[in-house]
């Protein structure tokens, strides 16, 4: 596609995929950007939201799905659903980004790229919000690239129960079911979400068809149970429980392989106590999140051997103090305490295991000022076990002019730990000597009504990665900056029209550029609402060129690009009363054949159609 078409595709579509149709941007009150709730216009940090409206709508199946709509974002896949699966923000990698569900971390440590992002489904989800930047000074040092945080929806007043059973192409059945209740006082609600595929195979050789080689197929259960009592007239305490069960059958040098498989189970648990004390709102939490992996069929290799089990586990405790001192000003003030253990076991029935731990301390001032504007501070502490004590910090401010503008920059300082598997690296030589990334980054706002231009600016020093059998820092700044653009607007009232526009530069530390990462890519999406109980969407995506990497038979590479191609998927959602609605999809309308990962497939046109009912 070249530089005209895409201009001309951009300049006439203008959309932000974030859709609102029903919900005005300025009602919208986020927790991320600072551990505090907040209106989104009095948030400095750049921020995009995903609504529930968005996500019904247009019947995403996983968190990546829905992701991938919003500027700066890409990812890629080995493969289809359950396959590993790579989210960059702004460029980083996926360990660069802390991913949260309703506040607890998501992070598996025993996992060398973070989050787990492929198991996690659409079950129930309110909102997502998704900070972009350095946010350690915040949320400590995963949170390098920035803060995604899936919240779920609240209870609400009576029983109320939906469940809506979906059927589609590859043998896909998705289940997805809650039931709620509450009062006055008190508040229980589950979850229950359950899709089965058959799949298609991860890998095939260049140019020959999908229905040649077995199908490599995927189950995911996920269920959660969240309650509430308030203790005192001003307290309220919180617990929740989520379970991710995933089962993934996967290949490896062969598109037949029937062997391998890579079943996952995730445990996250929180239990929070929250009391208002005139202008105080006092908050204490403890967080558990417990990962266990184990990769059916691996055997050694000539090379060595490989993992068999994986086990992980976060444990996080914190108390935070937030003053309301002035009617529009706060101050946040916190202490926590994380500690993080891994242990493995490989194909040799030899283990391995380490543990450590970190006590943070963190302070957030915000002020509105007369001039309406916003300046917002963070600063926070790190004492570490194993590596150097850390002190990162954040400042932002946001401007609204006479005349509509809205000026906004952000800077930051972040700190990137080593995972401990790979201090351990049970692939080849453990690194005792792995020391953290560095981080800095920033960026620039513009806003005039639903048109915003962001500029960003990123520099990793020591940044880890895979270099001769083993992990280790490589010397030098890797460099990634880049701009977004993003607008939405409503026509007729019947039709929300938006696009987003995000140009990367990626380099490392020889000034190459950094592989997986599409240079430029235009997000697009039309909503019609003309006709009653009827919505119609297409959306859809342009990747341009994303540099990936050949292995040939004798151990060399060769450089790849695997972009420059354009997606587009289709829903219809019909309103049968207010019990019950009707809906389908069709994603890769045009039967686009592409590949995320040179040598991984990715799924062909497929058709899916369901029903929902709501009680």
């Amino acid at each position: 596609m070249n530089t005209t078409i895409k201009l001309s595709l951009f300049t006439t579509l203008l959309l932000n995929t974030n859709l609102i149709a029903d919900e005005k941007l300025e009602d919208i009150s986020v927790s991320s950007a600072t551990k505090t709730t907040q209106k989104i216009q009095d948030v400095t940090s750049n921020i995009d939201v995903i609504t529930a409206q968005e996500i019904e709508e247009r019947h995403y199946t996983t968190v990546t799905e829905a992701l991938n709509s919003l500027a700066g974002i890409s990812f890629t896949s080995n493969g289809g659903l359950g396959q590993t699966t790579s989210l960059r923000l702004r460029g980083m990698d996926s360990k660069h980004t802390l991913i949260l569900v309703d506040g607890v971390r998501y992070q598996d440590p025993s996992n060398t790229t973070g989050a787990l992002i492929e198991h996690l489904m659409i079950t129930d989800i309110e909102k997502i919000e998704v900070i972009k930047g350095a946010q350690s000074g915040i949320w400590g040092a995963d949170a390098t690239a920035g803060v995604v945080n899936i919240i779920t929806k609240q209870a609400k007043e009576g029983i109320n129960f939906y469940a809506s059973q979906e059927y589609g192409s590859f043998n896909t059945s998705h289940l997805k079911s809650a039931l709620s209740y509450q009062n006055k006082n008190f508040y229980i609600k589950t979850n229950y979400t359950q899709l089965n595929s058959s799949g298609f195979t991860t890998k095939v050789p260049k140019g020959e068809a999908l229905n040649q080689f077995e199908d490599d197929g995927y189950t995911n259960k996920t269920a959660s149970i969240q309650a509430g009592i308030h203790l005192f007239e001003n307290g309220k305490l919180d617990v929740g429980h989520t379970s991710i069960d995933g089962l993934a059958q996967y290949d490896t040098s062969s598109p037949n392989d029937e062997n391998m498989k890579s079943d996952i189970n995730t445990k996250l648990s929180h239990i929070n106590y929250v009391h208002q004390i005139n202008n105080h709102r006092i908050a204490l939490k403890h967080e558990i999140s417990d990962f266990t992996r184990e990769e059916i069929g691996t055997v050694g290799s000539p090379w060595g051997e490989n993992v068999k089990n994986f086990n992980g586990k976060i444990t996080n405790s914190e108390l935070t103090d937030t003053v309301q001192y002035l009617e529009n000003d706060f101050l946040m003030v916190g202490a926590g305490h994380q500690t993080t253990t891994v242990d493995y076991v490989n194909t040799a029935t030899a283990t391995n295991k380490d543990k450590y731990s970190n006590k943070g301390i963190f302070v957030t001032n915000s002020n509105k000022l007369a001039t309406n504007t916003i300046v917002t501070e963070s600063l926070r502490y790190d004492k570490y076990d194993h590596f150097d004590n850390k002190t990162t910090g954040k400042i932002g401010i946001k401007h609204p002019t006479n005349f509509g503008l809205v000026i906004g920059a952000n800077y930051g300082t972040a700190y990137n730990t080593p995972s401990i598997i790979e201090i351990l690296n049970p692939w080849g030589a453990s690194n005792l000597n792995l020391q953290p990334e560095e981080i800095k980054s920033y960026d620039v706002n513009l806003g005039y009504k639903n048109l915003t231009l962001s500029y960003f600016n990123q520099e990793i020093d020591n940044l880890i990665a895979w270099d001769n059998g083993g992990y280790d820092n490589i010397e030098g700044t890797s460099k990634i900056k880049g701009y977004e653009i993003a607008y939405n607007t409503t026509l007729f009232d019947e039709v929300v029209l938006g696009a987003n526009y995000t140009n990367l530069d990626a380099k490392d530390k020889n000034g190459q550029d950094l592989k997986r990462r599409p240079k430029e890519s235009i997000k697009v999406a039309i909503d019609y609402y003309g006709i009653e109980n009827l919505h119609l969407g297409i959306n859809g995506e342009y990747i341009g060129k994303r540099d990936d990497l050949r292995f040939n038979p004798d151990y060399s590479t060769t450089d790849i690009n695997t972009g420059n191609y354009t997606i587009a998927n289709f829903t219809a959602n019909y309103e049968v009363d207010k019990h019950m609605s009707l809906y389908g999809k069709v994603d890769n309308i045009t039967d686009k054949y592409y590949q995320t990962v040179e040598g991984y497939v990715t799924s062909p046109r497929a058709v899916y159609a369901g029903m929902k009912l709501t009680y």
